[in-house]
């Protein structure tokens, strides 16, 4: 049996950003209800706002009340933690509510990347994911039915420098390619990893499990991803090779964020760090094996929208 129960009532935590986003409105189109613990916008987010307004039209329950009292009186039976990395150890608090309210029988805590048990990166990106084994062991000694999503990459440029691949277009102007260019990864359309993510919460399959996302036709190299968005523009672009060295220096330079990125793209493009074990049963579970006959997006489909949205920028600025 593959089902726990259809719909549970699920919360998300960190619902407005990227991630968050996709998750709540999977959430959504799988018909849960679906609740969203909110904190009072600051002024000046409209996109924070328009994500919210946009997610109560769908049927989101806006929630702000406190932890323990929110997952009583909902009767709240999954907890998806999408937080940003300045609150990770904030998930601590986050479980001791779980465990007194006694209504949760699942929660995701915010991973939506590498398996950090096998991932090893360099400061300042190590102590980040050193937060996030602490909230793991926490959960396991609470006995807490879990469910950890390693879904790797987003579909998108990985640049290292800070810039979210989900906030601009692959590049117009030049390549920079980590290493020799040839170490791949997995990339992940953030509409699959909110798809995916929902499947798995009332899966029995995935309970205690981590939930590795690795599509075959989405594993790529930086230099076939380059000359994917080349075929994508039509149009070859220069290419600048970025070195390790180049990479540890970034990271050496402990600004944050800008530093923790360079970190884990050195992780991914240099150490492999997406590609170099295997999936250990029975504790790791690949997605598509859960999952055969469920399409996950291609990078090749991802990239004809970015190309489309360029094409609309390039035109605008003339």
């Amino acid at each position: 049996m593959v089902s726990e129960g259809a719909n549970s009532n699920t919360l998300i935590i960190g619902s407005t950003g990227f991630i968050g986003r996709f998750i709540a409105e999977a959430s959504l189109d799988s018909g849960h209800p679906t609740y969203l613990l909110m904190r009072p916008a600051s002024p000046g987010l409209s996109k924070t706002t328009h994500t919210i307004d946009s997610l109560q039209d769908r049927g989101a329950i806006i929630l702000n009340d406190f932890l323990e009292k929110v997952l009583k009186e909902h009767k709240i039976e999954v907890v998806i933690s999408v937080v940003g990395g300045e609150r990770i150890l904030d998930q601590l608090i986050l479980l001791e509510a779980i465990k007194s309210a006694g209504t949760v029988k699942r929660f995701l805590p915010s991973e939506f990347g590498h398996d950090i048990d096998k991932a090893d990166p360099v400061e300042p990106g190590l102590s980040m994911y050193n937060e996030k084994r602490r909230v793991r062991r926490a959960i396991e000694a609470a006995g807490i039915p879990y469910t950890y999503i390693c879904c790797n990459s987003i579909a998108g440029w990985p640049y290292h420098d800070n810039i979210h691949p989900a906030d601009v277009l692959p590049p117009l102007d030049r390549f920079h390619i980590y290493g020799d260019g040839t170490v791949k990864a997995y990339f992940v359309a953030g509409s699959d990893i909110g798809k995916f993510t929902i499947k798995t919460i009332d899966d029995v399959r995935t309970i205690n499990k981590s939930v590795h996302f690795r599509p075959p036709s989405n594993l790529f190299s930086i230099n076939q991803l380059a000359s994917l968005w080349e075929q994508c523009i039509g149009r070859k672009l220069p290419r600048v090779t970025i070195s390790e060295d180049d990479l540890l220096a970034a990271a050496e330079e402990m600004r944050i964020p800008q530093s923790i990125v360079a970190s884990f793209t050195h992780d991914i493009f240099i150490k492999g760090c997406q590609v170099n074990y295997e999936i250990e049963k029975p504790n790791d579970i690949e997605v598509c094996s859960l999952y055969p006959d469920t399409p996950f997006l291609t990078v090749d489909e991802c990239f004809q929208e970015f190309a489309k949205r360029a094409a609309v920028d390039v035109s605008k600025s003339k």
